[in-house]
């Protein structure tokens, strides 16, 4: 049974080891300065300083379209390797594939009914 789970146990003793090691190499050579002028703390970009503040309010429908987008664009992903295989996966896989596909309109139909795509 160990032989099974040591190469995994290797690996995941590695990565934790590599992440640490990361953090503390970069805190250890991290460059460390004691000027503390207050125009060290001011947000600068491309020659102009900054005007108002960060924080800007986004309206709740681009959350929705990105919803969306997220929705399609793993359909995408689940439907690009399928369509590279669909000669040796047979029937079912096609079956499989237009209930998918199937689901996927019925909650694009849905979101259209209830209005979440139009903009007013």
């Amino acid at each position: 049974m160990i032989d099974v789970w040591a190469p995994a146990l290797v690996f995941m003793a590695l990565s934790l080891a590599m992440g640490v090691g990361m953090v503390v190499a970069a805190r250890v050579l991290a460059v460390k300065s004691k000027d503390t002028l207050p125009t060290r703390t001011v947000t600068y970009e491309s020659g102009e300083e900054a005007k108002g503040t960060a924080w800007i309010r986004f309206h709740p429908r681009y959350y929705v379209v990105a919803l969306v987008f997220v929705l399609f664009d793993v359909e995408a992903v689940f439907l690009l390797p399928w369509t590279l295989n669909v000669k040796g996966l047979g029937w079912f896989a096609i079956a499989e594939m237009v209930v998918f596909l199937g689901v996927l309109l019925l909650g694009w139909g849905y979101a259209l009914r209830k209005g979440a795509l139009r903009w007013q």
